[in-house]
This record gives C-alpha cells, structure tokens and sequence, in this order.
C-alpha cells in the first residue's frame, strides 16, 4: 500500500487498516518466533506500514480540527 493509496482512505477506514495491520504484524512476530518465516523483512515492512497510517491518522485528525 503506497502512501497516494493511505491518503484516499477517510478516517474509519484508516483505523480499521491499523487495526489489521496491527493484527498482522502481530501473527507474523508469533510465526517467526515459531519457526522461521520465508521473509523476515516483511516484519519491518509491516511496522513501516504501520507508521504511515499513524502518520496519516494524525494528519487528519490535526487537519479536521484546524478546519
């Protein structure tokens, strides 16, 4: 998910794609503690993906108070 496509989202839809996310990453640290997964990076790819809907959650809510 490129950040064009995090921007388009509203704000319900933000905090149900962190909420997956979340959820995501979650499975994915258990499963690599388990045994290994094929791709580890998809462990930092999944927190950077994280960020950046926590980023846009934070932009809005800012950009929907000063408005």
């Amino acid at each position: 998910m490129n950040n064009s496509e995090i921007r388009a989202l509203n704000l319900n839809d933000l905090r149900n794609k962190l909420l997956d996310e979340k959820e995501n990453l979650s499975k994915l640290k258990f499963s690599h503690s388990v045994t290994s997964i094929e791709n580890p990076s998809k462990i930092s790819k999944s927190k950077k993906l994280i960020a950046k809907i926590i980023t846009e959650i934070n932009y809005k809510k800012i950009k929907n108070k000063n408005d």
